[in-house]
């Protein structure tokens, strides 16, 4: 099979697309050939030598992927050849085949197209892992999203709003607010223009604020958070170190987490995907949450993809197509 690796930490013109051995199904895992692949920042991490990946992950790129099972291998149960499914990947979907742990498998919902599902798995279950159960969010709440128009944005706010939250957001610019206006966001701030914590603070407070920053936004969060508000902190795109009141965060009797999904255990992945099912899938369906695809490229235009990934400039999910690789 065809397959995506770099062959030393750089940019994107590192990656090249190699012939690979195809894999074969181990016992709870299902062969998929894969239609789509989702980028995440995850990805460019990797390519830049900057993410260590968990044991026994494999070397080539892609966290999640669309896609129909040729083959189930033993103690597989729900899944049959043929189907068209999506999947959370700890690696590998960068490729034209995966072997997929069964219990990261979802069927594709109705209406939904085979290669854009694959940019659904990773922002649903880092969602419904971070807002849901880290988070413990329950209906009603606000929630701030910095980042509003990323593959996380664009999807959060649906998410939000189809459970009945607020949602607040933040972004760079006005045209990346209209979009999030569009998508049902509340509270707009150009974090350009005005303090992001100032606002909050003025709308309310969060009660959740989900943070892709890192260190340089801990203390300004902190300041947005309504009485014991929580901050779920997925990222670290400001860097890893940031200063922490504590007599500002016990004051607002509030909690600080920091989380990861690669590096989880395959149960516990299995347990997200069964409340992905439950909690996104009917939104799905229903066309409440409709994936939002900013382009699609070819497989043998995986440096383009990531560039355009590294410009920041995407609304939505930038997704490769791995049935052309040539």
């Amino acid at each position: 099979m065809k397959a995506v690796r770099f062959r030393r930490p750089g940019g994107p013109e590192t990656l090249v697309v190699e012939e690979l051995p195809d894999p074969r199904p181990q016992t709870g895992e299902v062969l998929i050939r894969v239609a789509g692949a989702g980028l995440n920042r995850a990805d460019a991490l990797q390519r830049l030598g900057r993410y260590n990946l968990p044991p026994g992950a494999s070397e080539i790129l892609g966290m999640e992927i669309s896609g129909t099972i040729v083959e189930a291998g033993p103690n597989v149960d729900g899944f049959v050849q043929g189907d068209q499914v999506m999947a959370l990947l700890a690696s590998g979907g960068y490729a034209e085949y995966v072997a997929v742990n069964a219990g990261h498998v979802l069927a594709i919902p109705e209406g939904i197209e085979l290669i854009e599902a694959a940019g659904i798995p990773e922002v649903a279950a880092t969602l419904v892992s971070n807002i849901c159960h880290t988070g413990r969010y329950t209906s009603g709440e606000t929630v701030l999203i910095h980042g509003a128009t990323g593959g996380i944005g664009v999807f959060g706010i649906q998410l939000i709003k189809a459970l009945g939250g607020r949602v607040a957001v933040t972004a760079s610019s006005d045209a990346k607010l209209e979009v999030a206006r569009r998508l049902g966001a509340d509270v707009l701030i150009n974090y350009k223009e005005e303090d992001f914590a100032n606002r909050m603070l003025a709308e309310g407070g969060a009660d959740i604020v989900l943070d892709t920053v890192g260190g340089p936004y801990l203390a300004r969060n902190v300041e947005a958070l309504a009485p014991f508000g929580r901050i779920v902190t997925i990222g670290m795109q400001g860097g890893p170190e940031g200063t922490l009141n504590f007599a500002a965060l016990m004051k607002k009797k509030a909690s600080v987490s920091g989380t990861l999904l690669r590096d989880r255990s395959p149960e516990q992945k299995a347990a997200i995907m069964v409340n992905v099912k439950r909690l996104v899938l009917p939104f799905l369906t229903a066309g409440a949450i409709r994936p939002i695809t900013d382009r699609v490229y070819a497989l043998s235009e995986v440096a383009l993809a990531h560039a355009h990934f590294e410009t920041k400039a995407h609304i939505g999910k930038i997704l490769l197509d791995c049935r052309q690789t040539d």
